[in-house]
């Protein structure tokens, strides 16, 4: 099915397209979008919502204060973090668990879902918890690098960014 005619546009902008929009409605924005992408059509799209980004979008580009901060695929933009996999820990008790993956070398962020553990190598979960034997955890999860991720350690390393973070 083609949607545009030979005399279409060569470029469509989506400014923010879902927002409000029902799931239902997001859900068929997001099969047309798909199909639209397989015509010789350029979508430039600028959300808010992660996700959508890293499932729609050939190439990522992270925007701070106007300034273009990062760019590129997603595989590229992985690669700006030193982990191929996070383990987020919930637990009521996060002070012993700092120690502890302080004491075994994890590179790690406080996120508001958790601890965010940053491995260099993908660890099964059965791991994960024999490195934290003995603490009390609620949860665990696990997932590949996000661009949220890449987004809030380009903010932290570049302070200019960010004049108001807190440490």
């Amino acid at each position: 099915m083609c949607i545009r005619d030979s005399h279409g546009p060569k470029l469509l902008i989506l400014d923010e397209p879902t927002v409000g929009m029902d799931l239902e409605s997001r859900r068929l924005l997001w099969q047309l979008v798909r199909q639209l992408r397989t015509q010789d059509l350029a979508i430039l799209l600028t959300t808010h919502l992660v996700d959508e980004a890293e499932t729609i979008c050939d190439r990522i580009g992270i925007l701070r204060g106007g300034r273009l901060v990062a760019e590129g695929t997603l595989a590229e933009l992985r690669q700006q973090i030193p982990a191929v996999q996070v383990v987020t820990v919930r637990t009521p008790q996060e002070a012993p668990l700092l120690d502890r993956i302080g004491t075994l070398g994890i590179p790690h962020r406080v996120s508001p879902a958790g601890v965010d553990l940053w491995f260099a190598e993908s660890r099964d979960l059965k791991q994960v918890v024999l490195l934290l034997d003995g603490l009390r955890i609620d949860g665990l999860s696990q997932r590949p690098v996000s661009v949220e991720d890449v987004y809030f350690e380009v903010l932290q390393s570049d302070s200019s960014l960010h004049p108001h973070r807190c440490v």
